[in-house]
C-alpha cells in the first residue's frame, strides 16, 4: 500500500534533520589505511537508467507533483567521497539506481511480470558538497531472483576516473549466495561494500539510515 504524504515532517524539517546527520569532516591525516583503501568496482548491470529527464533528484521516494509516496521503507543513505590520498572530492556527481519495492527497475529492458511502482523515482543524482558529502532519500533495497538487496552507484569526479559499484546491506542472509558480491574473494575487500542500516526515527518515523563512504583511486 502506498504511503501518504510525509506527515508530521515537512520538507524543511527533513532538510534540517538531515543536517543533523552531517558527516564529520575528516582530514587526510586522520584517515586510516583501511579508510583510504579504494572501493571495489562492480558491474553496471543491465538497468543503468536510460532517461534522466524529469524528476531525478536526491529524493527517490517522492516524485514532484505527487502527493503519495512510493512503497517501501524510507531509507536515508549518506556518505563521503574521497580519493586514496585522503582528499575529499567536492563537486563530484553521485548517481544511484535500484529496483522498486516490487523488484522492478525504471528501465525499458526490465520486462518482468511484476507491476512497477510508478511512484518510485527509480534513480537519483546529486553533486557532493564542498566537503565531499552526499545524501539520498530512497527505500530499503529488496532482493529479486538471483540478487541480494543492493543499490547501484556511479561516482564521477570533476577529473579522474569514475567508479561503478554497488552497496549491500550488512546482515542480509542472501549476501552469502549472491554471485556478483562473492566474486570479490577477499572478505576484507568485500566488506567495504557493506552498510549497516539502523533506525532513523529522529529524522522520519519508521525510516532507516546508513552511511556508505566511497574511495576513488587518486
Amino acid at each position: 500500500m502506498h504511503k501518504g504524504k510525509i506527515g508530521i515532517l515537512g520538507r524543511r524539517e527533513l532538510i534540517i534533520g538531515l543536517g543533523a546527520m552531517a558527516i564529520p569532516l575528516t582530514s587526510a591525516e586522520r584517515l586510516s589505511s583501511r579508510e583510504r583503501a579504494a572501493t571495489p568496482r562492480q558491474t553496471e548491470g543491465p538497468f543503468y537508467p536510460k532517461d534522466w529527464s524529469g524528476d531525478a533528484d536526491w529524493d527517490l521516494v517522492r516524485i514532484k507533483g505527487r502527493a503519495v509516496e512510493a512503497m517501501g521503507q524510507v531509507t536515508y543513505i549518506t556518505g563521503h567521497i574521497s580519493d586514496t590520498s585522503g582528499k575529499s572530492l567536492s563537486n563530484t556527481r553521485v548517481e544511484i539506481w535500484q529496483c522498486d519495492n516490487n523488484g522492478r527497475y525504471l528501465h525499458p529492458g526490465d520486462n518482468r511480470s511484476q507491476e512497477r511502482d510508478f511512484l518510485f523515482q527509480g534513480r537519483g543524482r546529486m553533486l557532493t558538497d564542498r566537503d565531499g558529502n552526499y545524501r539520498f532519500r530512497t527505500i530499503k533495497p529488496i532482493s529479486y531472483p538471483g540478487r541480494t538487496p543492493h543499490i547501484h552507484f556511479a561516482v564521477t569526479p570533476p577529473s579522474g576516473r569514475s567508479l561503478i559499484t554497488q552497496m549491500y546491506v550488512r546482515g542480509e542472509p542472501q549476501n552469502d549466495r549472491d554471485r556478483l558480491l562473492n566474486s570479490i574473494r577477499d572478505r576484507t575487500v568485500r566488506d567495504r561494500l557493506m552498510v549497516r542500516l539502523e533506525p532513523a526515527d529522529r529524522i522520519e518515523p519508521g525510516a532507516l539510515t546508513g552511511q556508505f563512504n566511497i574511495v576513488l583511486l587518486a
